[in-house]
C-alpha cells in the first residue's frame, strides 16, 4: 500500500498549480478604497472659525444622553483631553510659545475638535466580526448597533483615529462613538454639535456641499471679507462679514484613509493640532487584501493535501483488489 514517487509529483505538480493560481487571483482581488454614497452627510470643521466655547461639547452630551460635566465645560483646555464613553466630541487647543496671535504656528494658538471621521473606508467596520459597526449605505454615517456588539473591542484597536470608546463600567459590553445625532434626523434635525455652533466652526450637510464651500474658501484671499453659513450648509443662517483667515494648503479628511465625511480647514498644521498622518490608501481595504491572499494561499495546500490524498485511495483500493484475486 505505497504511492510511487511518480504519483506523488503529479499530485505535487497538481496542487503547486494550484497555489500559483490563487496567487494569480490575490492580485485580481486586491481591492482598492471604497467610494463615497452619492447622499453622504458629514461636517466640515473650520479651525479658523473655532473660539473654543465648547457649546458644541454640552449640545452632543445633551442630545446623546450624557451627564454634562461638574463643574461645566471651561473654556480652554489643553490637546491632551481626549475622547470618553461620556464625551463623544471634545474641543482641544494648541499653543505654542506666546500663544498670542490665533491661528499661528509660532506663538499662537487654535482650536482643533476631535470626533468620529466618518470614513469612507471605515477600519472600524471592517475590523467588527458581528456587522455591529456599519456604514450606511445611503448617508454614508458610520452607525454602532450596541444589541449585536459582543465587547471584542476590534473596532476601537483597529481605528486609525483613536475614536471609538468602550464603556468598561458597564455591565453590558457597550461601545460609544459619534453617529452624527441620527436618532434626531426623523424629526427634521441634524448634528447636534452644528446646531449650536455660533460661529459656523462646525457645519453640516451633504458632503459634495460641504466640499464646494471648502473649494469656495479656498479660493478666496486671506483678509477678503465674506459671510460664513452657520448651522447647516444649505441652510439660509450666515455669519456677519469678516475677513477671511489664513488657511495651510491642506484639507483633513480628502484623502486621508480614502477620505472622510468630516472635512477639516485650520490655519496650523494638523500635526500640531492632534490629528495623525495617515496614507491614502485605507486600513480596511490593506487588511481585508491580506486576509483574502491568506485564504487563497491555504486552498492551494488544502487541494494539494487532497489530491494526495485521492491518489493514496485509489493505491490502496487498487493493491487490495489485486490482493483479492
Amino acid at each position: 500500500m505505497t504511492v510511487s514517487r511518480r504519483q506523488f509529483l503529479k499530485s505535487a505538480v497538481a496542487g503547486s498549480t494550484v497555489v500559483a493560481t490563487a496567487c494569480i487571483a490575490t492580485d485580481a482581488d486586491a481591492r482598492g478604497n471604497m467610494e463615497m454614497p452619492e447622499g453622504a452627510l458629514g461636517l466640515l470643521f473650520d479651525s479658523t472659525l473655532c473660539v473654543g466655547c465648547k457649546a458644541c461639547v454640552t449640545a452632543c452630551k445633551t442630545a446623546n444622553g450624557k451627564p454634562l460635566a461638574t463643574p461645566p465645560e471651561l473654556p480652554y483646555l489643553d490637546k491632551t483631553r481626549t475622547l470618553s464613553p461620556d464625551a463623544l466630541n471634545v474641543i482641544k487647543i494648541f499653543k505654542d510659545g506666546k500663544a498670542t496671535a490665533k491661528d499661528r504656528a509660532e506663538d499662537g494658538f487654535a482650536f482643533m475638535k476631535h470626533s468620529c471621521m466618518h470614513c469612507v473606508d471605515p477600519a472600524c467596520v471592517s475590523a467588527c466580526p458581528v456587522n455591529a459597526m456599519k456604514k450606511q449605505p445611503d448617508t454614508g454615517v458610520v452607525t454602532y448597533d450596541k444589541d449585536a456588539c459582543i465587547g471584542c473591542r476590534y473596532c476601537v484597536f483597529a481605528c486609525p483615529y483613536d475614536i471609538p470608546r468602550f464603556d468598561y463600567g458597564s455591565a453590558a459590553p457597550e461601545i460609544h462613538k459619534c453617529q452624527l445625532c441620527d436618532h434626531l434626523w426623523k424629526d427634521g434635525g441634524f448634528s447636534a454639535c452644528a446646531d449650536v455652533c455660533p460661529t459656523g466652526a462646525t457645519l453640516f450637510g451633504p458632503v459634495i456641499k460641504l466640499k464646494a464651500e471648502v473649494a469656495r474658501r479656498k479660493a478666496l484671499k486671506a483678509g477678503e471679507a465674506t459671510k460664513f453659513p452657520r448651522r447647516h450648509v444649505e441652510g439660509q443662517e450666515f455669519t456677519k462679514e469678516q475677513p477671511m483667515g489664513e488657511y495651510i494648503d491642506h484639507v483633513y479628511g480628502e484623502k486621508e484613509q480614502g477620505g472622510a465625511q468630516m472635512l477639516m480647514m485650520s490655519g496650523v498644521p494638523f500635526d500640531k493640532l492632534g490629528m495623525p498622518d495617515l496614507p491614502e490608501q485605507s486600513y480596511a481595504s490593506v487588511s481585508e487584501t491580506i486576509q483574502h491572499s491568506l485564504y487563497q494561499w491555504l486552498l492551494g495546500p488544502a487541494v494539494a493535501l487532497g489530491g494526495l490524498m485521492a491518489v493514496t485511495y485509489r493505491t490502496v483500493r487498487s493493491e487490495d483488489e489485486n490482493d483479492e484475486d
